[in-house]
């Protein structure tokens, strides 16, 4: 993968926005912590000019316009309330956007809502009491996600037909719209999303990001059907040596998470920074492998030995050091001796799965002929 790294967010929110001269969509994925939300508002900011905005974005900002009212006195009148003082509610009412909010909802959705324009909340429900009125209830935070994911797809809506509150936006930046939801709600809403982006007759440009291997995919697949020479799909990391920011072009298929996981872990390994956290993501890759082969145990893709016939012992050694308490922002050095069982295991799921050798980094000259050899697909 060609790669191409910023020292900073600015920087490479600045690269974005020139790509986007010659590209319609941009497509990011970047694992949790890596600085996607950072990076959608400093793009963001960067077509501030005064009280003049260029860009329409969906990120967890958009979601704090939003917050609960449990009316603790009558714990009854549950509403979610709306931040008047934002652009983002822009002709609420006279655009009438419940009833393009409703259109979309009923997507993803079994309930229904009712906003309120004068107190600025919405109310949710499914059932009226006898007198014909909602009877309210709070609604789960991946259907109030779903909502707010509506809400800003139909302001997007307005933006796409160009109309005149919205033909400020020059570009859409979506970052991660599907926190706390199921994989066939990944699924929709990837798809949903690019029907969106299909529409014709508008110039509006798109940057989504995601961390999410799923909805990644399903964008990814969507976005090269529109538009083959105007997709650029980006893989996001940042170095915690030198806090600069590196986009790796994923290529010309689908970018896999576990890939990604591999080629990090055995980075490490041969730069001698293999850490206690390691051991969680090197458990994430076997169990993903283990259940793409139709396996319950993540235990059935550690090499059996002579002197563990039952399979037992690495794989209760990695149980117990996967479940410690290792952070990814304190790193903390394997002692030898776990370090020894890592790359074991390690080495015999590489040995055993061809993957493609050429993808992975090499084991430096010296290690070469400790290491074990990758079959080549």
């Amino acid at each position: 993968m060609s790669a191409t790294s910023f020292p900073d967010l600015t920087t490479l929110a600045t690269h974005l926005r020139q790509e986007l001269q010659n590209k319609k969509f941009i497509l990011l994925y970047a694992y949790n912590g890596t600085g996607k939300t950072r990076l959608s508002i400093e793009f963001k900011n960067l077509g501030k000019n005064g009280d003049e905005r260029d860009t329409l974005y969906y990120n967890a900002f958009t979601e704090d316009l939003f917050w609960w009212d449990n009316d603790l006195a009558n714990d009854r009148e549950r509403v979610l309330k709306l931040n008047r003082d934002s652009r983002f509610f822009a002709g609420l009412k006279e655009l009438e956007m419940d009833v393009k909010i409703g259109k979309l909802l009923e997507r993803y959705a079994d309930y229904n809502f009712y906003i309120d324009y004068d107190e600025w909340e919405v109310s949710f429900f499914r059932e009226r009491d006898k007198n014909s009125d909602p009877i309210p209830i709070k609604v789960s935070r991946g259907e109030e996600n779903l909502f707010i994911w509506c809400f800003f797809l139909a302001i997007a809506q307005l933006a796409l037909d160009g109309a005149k509150s919205y033909e400020w936006v020059k570009y859409i930046y979506v970052d991660d719209p599907i926190s706390s939801l199921d994989e066939n709600n990944a699924i929709a809403i990837g798809h949903h999303l690019a029907q969106f982006i299909k529409q014709k007759n508008h110039t509006i440009k798109f940057v989504l990001s995601s961390h999410h291997s799923l909805f990644f995919n399903v964008m990814w697949n969507e976005l090269r059907e529109i538009d083959r020479k105007g997709f650029a799909p980006y893989f996001l990391t940042r170095s915690r040596k030198t806090g600069e920011y590196t986009i790796a072009y994923t290529g010309d298929t689908p970018f896999f998470h576990h890939l990604a996981l591999l080629k990090e872990l055995c980075e490490a390994r041969y730069a001698d920074e293999l850490c206690t956290h390691h051991f969680n993501a090197l458990r994430g890759l076997l169990e993903k492998a283990a259940t793409f082969h139709g396996h319950s145990k993540f235990s059935t893709c550690i090499k059996r030995t002579d002197d563990d016939p039952d399979e037992t012992l690495f794989g209760r050694i990695l149980n117990i050091l996967s479940h410690g308490n290792y952070s990814y922002y304190s790193p903390t050095a394997m002692l030898p001796e776990t370090k020894e069982s890592f790359e074991k295991v390690l080495d015999d799921f590489l040995e055993f799965y061809p993957f493609n050798k050429a993808m992975l980094p090499t084991a430096p000259a010296a290690a070469q002929s400790s290491t074990s050899t990758i079959t080549e697909s």
